[in-house]
């Protein structure tokens, strides 16, 4: 099967990599010819754990190419994915289908035979019968169809949720199509993994309606944090108790500084919006983008409130400004709204990310970046955990402690022990549990 995958950005590069790992032939077409050049040389645009020696594998063995020149991949495809950038619009929120829809008409000419067009990034409900609608009227006696393929990768797992996935979505609506999509799938069927096909409104809508439920999960265990904090409750326990009932589950049950991403922020904002336009408002989900807004500004407030009420000539360690663990992704992510107001405030901020500092840099002017934890917390009055870093839990408290002028350590992801924080010698702030209770909460 010759696949054509339109965009090497996150999702198209790791899904092309996967696939020609299946045995397929992908072609990864990109009109940025920085990263063309850079695939090209086997540098990896993105951090993305073990994506790096599945791309080179795979182009070493020839199943794996890269290039800016479209025709000659579309003519030779028999499925083409549209792996393009949907980014939030400006002013309403909703997805700029401006990159979907240029890729649909630049393929258009190129169709030869029967190919399937689908998508792979996320758009909103009725955009692949949209491009039917274009091709057809781009190119009438094209023989193609037009199918809905929703990924469900986590940033930092991505190649191991591609492989061994909760399940595949297909929205189509000819057997044709059908019949092409479960060839390209059938490595992952004959692992048992289910395949499921649907109409092609329905894949559109579920993949937004699952992040909009897992991001729904994150407010309502921040806010239940907060409750904890004016209660005497421990937010660990309560979130293990109530994640142990199977039908609620313990995933997405970890208390923090809020969402950040390339996903949560806006396909909330996508779907609230589109449930606006069709007169049907899904309220919940328009409180749920509120008060992760609203969470990210109460995080400043927080710290400043542990450093004493006032940052004013004091210098704060930033560990981590990721959106999360285990990528260089910044979209979105807390630091970006945390970092400037402690900054606003008069702080010194010191930052260490194992891997944000290249894509953080022109996003966070005037930090001064240093090389590990402990370098950051030199001279530092306060300490402040926003990414959960597994490197950051192995370090010694009492060798931060040591390197720091203050004693504030705000921990806003949890990831260590209120009583190893104290015999250290530290002031130690966490998320929704009792700081000064003796013992400490579950194991994470």
């Amino acid at each position: 099967m010759n696949i054509c995958m339109i965009g090497a950005g996150y999702v198209g590069l790791v899904s092309a990599a996967c696939f020609s790992d299946f045995g397929w032939n992908v072609t990864c077409v990109e009109k940025d010819s920085g990263k063309i050049a850079q695939l090209g040389r086997g540098e990896i645009p993105i951090y993305e754990p073990g994506l790096d020696d599945l791309v080179e594998k795979n182009v070493r063995a020839g199943r794996l190419r890269f290039t800016g020149e479209l025709a000659a991949a579309v003519r030779e495809a028999d499925l083409i994915f549209l792996a393009v950038g949907t980014p939030m619009r400006r002013g309403d929120g909703y997805a700029d289908l401006s990159y979907v829809y240029q890729a649909v008409e630049e393929i258009a000419p190129h169709l030869t035979g029967f190919t399937v067009v689908t998508t792979k990034s996320t758009v909103p409900v009725g955009t692949s019968r949209e491009i039917e609608r274009r091709l057809k009227r781009f190119r009438p006696e094209a023989d193609f169809a037009v199918c809905s393929n929703p990924e469900f990768l986590r940033e930092g797992s991505a190649i191991q949720d591609f492989t061994h996935p909760d399940r595949v979505l297909v929205g189509v609506e000819c057997e044709r199509a059908r019949a092409v999509m479960e060839r390209a799938y059938e490595p992952l069927r004959l692992r048992n993994a289910p395949v499921i096909f649907v109409s092609r409104e329905s894949a559109e809508l579920a993949k937004y309606a699952a992040n909009a439920f897992l991001a729904m999960k994150i407010s309502f265990i921040n806010e239940i944090a907060d409750l904890c904090e004016e209660v005497g409750a421990n937010v660990q326990q309560v979130a293990h108790a109530i994640g142990s009932d199977r039908r609620i589950g313990d995933k997405f049950l970890h208390p923090g500084p809020g969402y950040g991403g390339s996903c949560f922020p806006k396909d909330v904002s996508a779907l609230a919006r589109t449930a606006r336009e069709a007169r049907s408002p899904l309220t919940l989900i328009e409180q749920v983008e509120k008060v992760n807004n609203e969470r990210k500004i109460a995080m400043a407030h927080k710290v400043i409130r542990a450093a004493g009420g006032d940052v004013l000539g004091k210098t704060v360690a930033i560990l981590g400004v990721t959106f999360k663990q285990s990528t260089d992704d910044m979209r979105d992510a807390p630091s970006l709204v945390i970092v400037p107001m402690l900054q606003e405030r008069g702080a010194t901020v010191r930052v260490y990310d194992p891997q944000g500092k290249k894509q953080a840099g022109p996003l966070l002017p005037g930090v001064i970046w240093c090389e590990s934890v402990l370098d950051a917390a030199e001279g530092a009055d306060a300490a402040v955990v926003l990414t959960e870093w597994n490197e950051f839990r192995a370090v010694s408290l009492q060798a931060m402690k040591a390197k720091m002028r203050g004693n504030v350590l705000a921990d806003l992801r949890n990831i260590y022990r209120a009583s190893h924080a104290r015999e250290a010698g530290l002031h130690y702030v966490s998320i929704g549990r009792p700081n000064a209770m003796p013992g400490d909460a579950l194991p994470e």
